[in-house]
């Protein structure tokens, strides 16, 4: 069996448990057994080859071997801020996401956007990172921040990073700086509003387009996810 589960609580020279969702998936999709090898992950940068040592109808335990730091993220930190698209948009936009490498999606409360997400949909999302991860081999689950309204959010995010605004009909972006991290902010359909946009500007955020068309949101994430992610890790090689 070669399957990865999520274990947010495994430490070195100790035997981990998994109960929940990821033991309903091991014990009742997997149908594993006793002596069973898997690949563990926590979530902050960590795996572990583990074998199966007891369970039971909810959960399952395990002999850790070696818990090593495998780093598959970005070479820095690559923050989207987007007004959620609806339904199950949201749900397929973040796991793309997290394939790509973002570091922390921001749902943002914007003058033209849908309610912001309720906290059981929040809930749900982040379970879509744990699924996608498990997929896509990333050891770091991408963070999803509480909505936010705008406005606050030009005003408040790091200044030390590079800033910019999604923004049609811009120039587009011939590259990003050489900052510790970059974070693009993404419309809802009706685009930011004339003032969001002037206000963005006053704070030091950049204008810029990635499409000659106008895309929906969360075609520009995944555009924008793969465009800056794949810049990001050719900076790694360079490093």
């Amino acid at each position: 069996m070669s399957q990865r589960f999520y274990a947010p609580n495994m430490r070195a020279g100790q035997t981990a448990v998994i109960d929940g969702a990821e033991a309903h998936h091991l014990l009742h999709v997997m149908r594993a057994k006793l002596g069973d090898v898997v690949t563990l992950f926590d979530g902050q940068g960590h795996e572990a080859i583990a074998s199966i040592i007891c369970r039971d109808k909810k959960s399952v335990e395990f002999e850790l071997g070696a818990v090593v730091a495998v780093d598959r993220e970005l070479a820095r930190r690559l923050t989207l801020a987007v007004a959620l698209p609806k339904g199950e948009r949201q749900k397929w936009l973040v796991e793309k996401l997290t394939e790509l490498g973002v570091t922390t999606l921001v749902p943002l409360v914007t003058e033209h956007s849908n309610s912001p997400p309720s906290a059981s949909t929040l809930e749900k999302l982040n379970r879509t990172v744990v699924e996608a991860c498990k997929q896509c081999g990333r050891n770091r689950l991408m963070a999803i921040a509480k909505a936010t309204p705008f406005a606050g959010f030009v005003e408040s995010f790091d200044a030390t990073s590079d800033r910019l605004i999604a923004h049609p009909g811009c120039p587009p972006l011939a590259g990003s700086a050489a900052l510790e991290s970059v974070c693009v902010a993404i419309g809802p359909e009706g685009g930011f509003s004339t003032n969001e946009v002037k206000a963005a500007t006053a704070a030091g955020w950049r204008l810029a387009s990635f499409a000659p068309a106008i895309l929906r949101i969360e075609t520009a994430a995944v555009a924008i996810g793969a465009i800056l992610g794949s810049q990001l890790h050719r900076d790694s090689d360079r490093a």
